[in-house]
């Protein structure tokens, strides 16, 4: 039942007809979990906990920094180097304290995915990389769950809606991850501060029409948004039986390259100044090097392989990017060209803020 309070608050819903008390209700009761706070999950956060769903749980293990306020709306300034998910709990208790917020600040695993996912009615990713995308949709097809996916890259998002009344996975429309490197995040590739919030909105829309039984669900569409040209395209796809037969869930990836080690910038520092010979590139793009670097030179990765032959096979060299993706790959690029002695920056320039 609904409070005094919660019918005020929440009129413009309830007078809906095709939401009603009864959906309202519902929303009341739905347990839904977010796993991701960052630019899809904020809006996605505070739409369906505006909106009244009664539990809500928050996953995600890093902590706001300065990059993430353009489009990260739930956090300001005085957030910075604080932990995502606490972060996000204390808000949302302010914009509804009839929610319960449940905080995970850690990131969803291997290890930790299905225990944190099986309390959960629904399911929402806001991830910004594949592999937690597979990790999850396997864990929703395991514990027969809903999972609600949106992605973004650049200025072009999508969202989908997998494993719905036994309707098709993450699996059935993209069958295999991409190889490393392959998958460069937001802040790898850029993306304009309004798309984060328009598929974030439409995932929480999404969630919604799930809980209260309304509209038609995007299970078995995949959504494309360009926000450059606002064209809309609607794909659909169909369920293949066998991503149904999932058993356990995918192990975590082990790097086989152990000739290509991640080092913290202290030890970059002491190997620059002590190693005459070292290599250190930076391989984000010219505009980015231009905006700030640590020293050394630019080789976009963009056209990181026709223009190695600069540097020298039998010398150090240090690789470094934004966050660590891009300078992996192209230390496993050089790993390949015979490079003897290869560095990644761990966490890459980002992970030198405060």
């Amino acid at each position: 039942m609904l409070s005094k309070e919660e019918q005020v608050r929440y009129s413009k819903q309830v007078i809906l007809p095709e939401v009603g008390m009864s959906g309202q209700e519902k929303l009341k009761s739905a347990k839904v979990l977010v796993i991701g706070a960052g630019g899809l999950g904020c809006p996605i956060l505070q739409y369906i906990c505006a909106a009244g769903v009664g539990t809500l749980g928050i996953a995600d293990g890093d902590k706001v920094d300065i990059s993430n306020l353009q489009r990260q709306v739930l956090y300001t300034q005085a957030d910075i180097g604080l932990p995502k998910a606490e972060v996000a709990k204390s808000k949302l208790n302010i914009l509804n304290n009839n929610t319960t917020i449940i905080c995970y600040p850690y990131f969803i695993n291997f290890d930790n995915a299905l225990e944190t996912i099986s309390t959960y009615d629904i399911i929402v990713d806001g991830s910004d990389n594949f592999d937690t995308r597979y990790l999850v949709n396997d864990a929703c097809v395991m514990l027969d769950k809903p999972m609600v996916s949106g992605a973004i890259y650049k200025y072009e998002g999508q969202v989908s809606v997998f494993n719905y009344n036994g309707g098709p996975t993450y699996r059935c429309i993209f069958p295999e991850a991409p190889g490393a490197g392959e998958s460069p995040n937001c802040a790898d590739i850029g993306v304009i501060a309004t798309l984060p919030g328009i598929i974030g909105t439409i995932q929480a829309n999404e969630v919604i029409k799930m809980i209260t039984g309304i509209g038609e669900v995007l299970a078995g569409k995949l959504l494309v948004i360009d926000t450059l040209t606002m064209h809309s395209h609607s794909f659909n796809f169909k369920l293949v039986p066998a991503n149904k037969n999932i058993k356990s869930l995918p192990q975590p990836a082990t790097d086989c390259s152990s000739a290509i080690k991640n080092i913290s910038y202290e030890n970059l520092q002491k190997i620059v100044e002590t190693t005459p010979t070292c290599q250190l590139v930076d391989v984000r793009e010219v505009e980015e090097h231009i905006i700030g670097n640590i020293g050394g030179i630019n080789i976009p990765l963009s056209g990181f392989e026709a223009c190695i032959s600069s540097l020298k096979k039998v010398a150090p060299v240090i690789v470094y990017c934004a966050s660590g993706v891009r300078s992996m790959h192209a230390a496993k690029i050089l790993q390949a060209k015979g490079f003897i002695e290869i560095m990644n920056l761990d966490k890459g320039v980002n992970g030198l803020l405060p």
